[in-house]
């Protein structure tokens, strides 16, 4: 990171800091900075400054309605990819963009060799160590760790209720038709500029054979057992 200014560099170095002296007064939740608290306070109080010019929607934070302006109103896509067309509204979905080219997994778990390219799906990896299970089957209340355990139950347990587009690539099932096309172009489109492992020589044009080459180094435990939540190496 570089500014021109040094209150950004100041105020930047604070996302570095664990430290968090700005206090909410209404719950126990503290914050680096006192913008950060002040938005959060208005979670509370329900105040929302920052409103649509568009339309009567308003906002808790300025990003919030700038997030808002280019969905609904500019369709702006200002973040844009270097290596393909992506292009995105937001700056963190370009980041996580940006790892599908370079492989990047910069979330490990710290329990096993997995590691993730963004804080969502480490999350949701971490619920096969603590065994909660938060997805639960709408046909009968079944109740599974994963959300892609849950979807193959569905289809394997009640059969029209659950998922009837199949990956003709891959073995994913998908419940809708717009779904299977998003799977197919951020998994198995040609990429026209490789993608090359970190760790070897080997280079990819499609994402999926990457990711499954990646495995191969992070030496997963690939083989699931159907009936229980056994994960293996071999």
């Amino acid at each position: 990171f570089t500014s021109v200014k040094l209150s950004s560099l100041r105020r930047h170095l604070k996302t570095h800091s664990d430290e968090k002296r700005h206090m909410c007064h209404l719950c126990p939740k503290a914050f680096r900075t006192a913008a950060l608290l002040h938005n959060h306070v208005n979670t509370h109080t329900g105040n929302k400054p920052h409103k649509c010019s568009e339309c009567d929607t308003a906002f808790v934070t300025r990003g919030e309605l700038a997030r808002h302006r280019r969905y609904k109103h500019t369709l702006e896509k200002p973040f844009k990819c270097t290596i393909c067309e992506y292009s995105s509204v937001e700056a963190s979905k370009m980041r996580r963009h940006v790892r599908s080219h370079t492989g990047e997994r910069p979330y490990p778990c710290h329990l096993c060799s997995y590691a993730s390219k963004d804080a969502y799906k480490l999350k949701r990896h971490m619920l096969t160590h603590t065994g909660e299970k938060r997805y639960e089957c709408y046909v009968c209340q079944a109740r599974f760790t994963q959300s892609g355990t849950m979807k193959i139950h569905v289809l394997q347990k009640h059969g029209e209720n659950g998922p009837k587009h199949q990956c003709p690539h891959c073995s994913t099932f998908l419940s809708r038709k717009s779904d299977l096309g998003v799977h197919l172009r951020n998994l198995h489109s040609y990429m026209e500029e490789a993608v090359k492992c970190r760790d070897c020589e080997a280079a990819f044009h499609e994402r999926y054979a990457f990711l499954q080459h990646r495995r191969t180094h992070r030496r997963e435990k690939s083989c699931r057992c159907a009936q229980c939540s056994c994960t293996c190496n071999q």
